[in-house]
């Protein structure tokens, strides 16, 4: 599957959460009319249709408000909230490598009027975590970070040079919620508790908006732009046992990535040291910092606090320079399928704070969900 398929298209917009002018249905149609513009590609050409972590939205639906010629290709990726967006990109470049279809858009589209928010008790959590005043994805989330932080011995700065990474990008993307709102330790370390050891600014945006990538076969990709983001490597997954429902995990601190990081590394035939860039996906800092650590990023422990700085973590000039838009922090949160968005444009060159020559770009899905995900993007050099 090394380079068949393709990214030659890309769209996203987003709002602040309660605000967006339309619903789910209209605004992932948009999406997707914007990603076909920027490919170049009629929406009557798309020929499957892949998301993730639910929503009333299919290929059935979307197709026929298109007037596609044919829908060859409609699935959704179980498990996990955003833990499935890196697995919904690699699934579409599947269907296209096995010749299932030509023509697959990957979106997710959020309008927390129409469906409530995330963060509250609406799927994931069973009797055992409500009844212990586990309600929300913070709760478990915090339990798995402060033993990260206590038993590891991973230093809390590294989650704030990760948050502090998020906003120093923000500033340069003006599209970003966070544009013009630096943030610097004392208003980190001031920020009020959201639930011990995440402060305000450990944890993601809630945004309304929608996202679409549209991808083809790598022949028609180099026809179609200079600058394809081909799929080098994807997986998915979760190691045996693993699970939110049951907080007995042999590796607690794991964000759920070291099995599937070890298949990702060995599809793409690339060592973690030779990853350009990369957009983690942080719903809190601590997951973030675990998912980096489970793919051989950031050495575990102490250690990790020598990576884990600001001055390696931003662009263009960090060793590790990571989410490059603002992310989920201080960017936006649309189940985190902006990152995918962002992980393209260092590939085509065009971010707001672009990598010099980054022929690779990692995006990292959701952690510590009962499904986990990654897919490597590459240029035509990388592959």
């Amino acid at each position: 599957m090394r380079g068949a398929a393709a990214v030659v298209g890309v769209a996203e917009q987003h709002y602040r959460r309660g605000r967006a002018p339309g619903d789910e249905h209209r605004m992932a149609l948009e999406a997707i009319l914007a990603a076909c513009r920027d490919a170049g590609v009629s929406p009557r050409e798309v020929d499957g249709f892949v998301s993730y972590a639910g929503g009333d939205l299919s290929g059935p639906v979307l197709g026929a408000d298109l007037m596609i010629d044919e829908l060859r290709w409609s699935s959704m990726v179980w498990g996990g909230g955003g833990g499935g967006a890196a697995a919904a990109v690699v699934t579409a470049a599947a269907a296209i490598a096995a010749g299932q279809a030509e023509c697959v858009v990957v979106f997710r589209a959020m309008a927390q009027d129409d469906t409530g928010r995330l963060g509250y008790a609406k799927y994931h959590f069973d009797d055992r975590y409500v009844a212990a005043g586990v309600g929300a994805p913070a709760h478990v989330c915090a339990l798995r970070t402060q033993r990260m932080l206590e038993h590891d011995g991973v230093p809390r700065s590294a989650l704030r040079a990760l948050v502090r990474a998020a906003y120093h990008h923000a500033q340069q993307n003006p599209s970003a919620s966070g544009y013009g709102r630096p943030l610097d330790d004392a208003a980190y370390e001031a920020s009020r508790l959201i639930v011990e050891p995440f402060h305000l600014y450990d944890c993601s945006r809630e945004s309304d908006g929608a996202v679409a990538l549209l991808l083809v076969s790598a022949e028609r990709a180099r026809a179609l732009r200079p600058d394809p983001a081909y799929v080098i490597a994807g997986a998915q997954g979760a190691p045996g046992g693993y699970s939110e429902h049951g907080e007995n995990d042999a590796e607690y601190t794991s964000a759920g990535f070291r099995t599937v990081a070890g298949r990702l590394w060995a599809s793409a035939g690339l060592q973690p040291s030779e990853v350009d860039v990369v957009q983690v996906y942080e719903n809190f800092s601590g997951p973030a910092v675990a998912s980096l650590i489970d793919h051989g990023l950031v050495p575990p422990g102490a250690d990790a606090g020598s990576v884990l700085t600001l001055e390696n973590l931003i662009a263009p000039s960090g060793r590790l320079p990571l989410n490059t838009s603002g992310g989920n922090l201080a960017d936006s949160f649309v189940n985190g399928m902006g990152l995918a968005v962002e992980a393209v444009r260092q590939i085509r060159g065009t971010s707001t704070n672009q990598v010099p020559g980054a022929r690779t770009s990692l995006f990292i899905g959701g952690p510590m969900a009962p499904l986990v995900s990654s897919v490597l993007f590459g240029s035509e050099e990388a592959l």
